[in-house]
């Protein structure tokens, strides 16, 4: 007989921005097929920090509840996502016992240029001290993402133990869409939470939302406001000080690039930004992820990007509708295919 499989889902749920939504996401999506558990565990990483708003949320809304600190977690499959909130732990105070233990690598391995991004090790050593499962998964969430995981793991021979999912396990970006204007003009912006790695340094910044432009408008700009020299050409908002409506009404061309010695692993937020009717521009690697719907570019190039949509709006319209297009490789139903096809071997023995 088969039954809808047990999932356990583990994670720090304080983590901040586009994890916490993707796990959001995620939940909604799966606890339709199975049954679903989450465990919510204390890291250092997040002391005195509330439960995001968006997992609470859909926690609520499927009626599930979040189980803190547990000595035991079980299932036909467990999900740890993000280990690298274990990278100030010296123990992981619970036994995991599953089938398949999966571990969804949120951040990269490594950082641009090859240096260890975070404890890679000792958050795997910590996760395996604890868990009795007959295979161990790690599970990139985008090519960036994998190859990083991958240049890790051939660098550490040791852990061969640790299996590579070969599909990615990516954000369900289940985002409403709108259509693009019709007349786009010189109108730029980005939003990411505030981390000082989330964001270029000054003379990119500069290239990328220069005094020429119509409008700049920066969502999560708390590292600038109150300082003295930031451009007044600048329109500056806190994270979470307005809404990502109101902040889409006033841009035309979301333009993101992060530190150089930072990367995303997904870039959920461009993939918002195409959903909400806009031309995304970011660095190559990170717009690799999306398969043409984002322009993959450095920032000396985007104001001529600019410039050849606003001399050719019907472009400017077929490009964000085909990159719209584009983002349904990252739907609900795109991911449950895939972690179907994932739970096959469970669901004909779970009990």
């Amino acid at each position: 007989m088969i039954t809808r499989p047990k999932i356990a889902y583990v994670l720090d749920p304080r983590f901040p921005g586009g994890t916490s939504s993707a796990v959001a996401a995620e939940l909604e999506c799966v606890s339709q097929t199975a049954r679903v558990e989450v465990h919510a565990i204390s890291t250092a990483m997040f002391p005195g920090q509330p439960v995001a708003p968006q997992l609470a949320s859909v926690l609520r809304r499927l009626n599930i509840p979040l189980i803190w600190d547990a000595g035991e977690i079980s299932g036909d499959a467990v999900i740890l996502h993000n280990p690298s909130c274990l990278k100030f732990q010296e123990t992981l105070d619970t036994t995991i016992i599953a089938k398949r233990l999966v571990v969804v690598a949120h951040e990269n391995f490594l950082r641009p240029g090859g240096a260890e991004a975070f404890d890679v090790a000792r958050c795997l050593d910590l996760i395996a001290r604890c868990s009795v499962t007959l295979e161990r998964s790690i599970a990139p969430i985008s090519p960036w993402n994998r190859k990083t995981v991958e240049q890790w793991l051939l660098a550490n021979p040791s852990y061969d133990v640790w299996s590579v999912l070969d599909w990615d396990w990516f954000n369900i970006c289940a985002f409403d869409r709108h259509p693009p204007t019709a007349f786009p003009t010189d109108r730029r912006g980005r939003h990411s939470r505030a981390g000082f790695e989330k964001f270029p340094q000054r003379d990119v910044m500069d290239l990328c939302f220069p005094q020429t432009a119509k409008q700049n408008t920066i969502l999560g700009a708390d590292n600038f406001l109150g300082e003295p020299n930031t451009p007044t050409h600048w329109t500056l908002y806190p994270f979470g000080g307005v809404s990502l409506a109101h902040f889409f009404e006033q841009i035309d061309f979301f333009v993101y690039f992060t530190a150089a010695t930072w990367r995303e692993s997904f870039g959920r937020v461009l993939a918002e930004a195409v959903a909400a009717g806009k031309i995304a521009i970011s660095d190559v690697d990170t717009a690799a992820s999306f398969d043409g719907a984002v322009i993959g570019a450095s920032p000396a190039d985007v104001t001529a990007i600019v410039k050849g949509y606003l001399i050719d709006p019907d472009r400017y319209q077929d490009d964000v509708l085909a990159g719209q297009k584009k983002l349904e490789q990252f739907s609900s139903q795109a991911f449950r295919r895939s972690f179907d096809a994932f739970l096959m071997p469970q669901t004909e023995v779970s009990t």
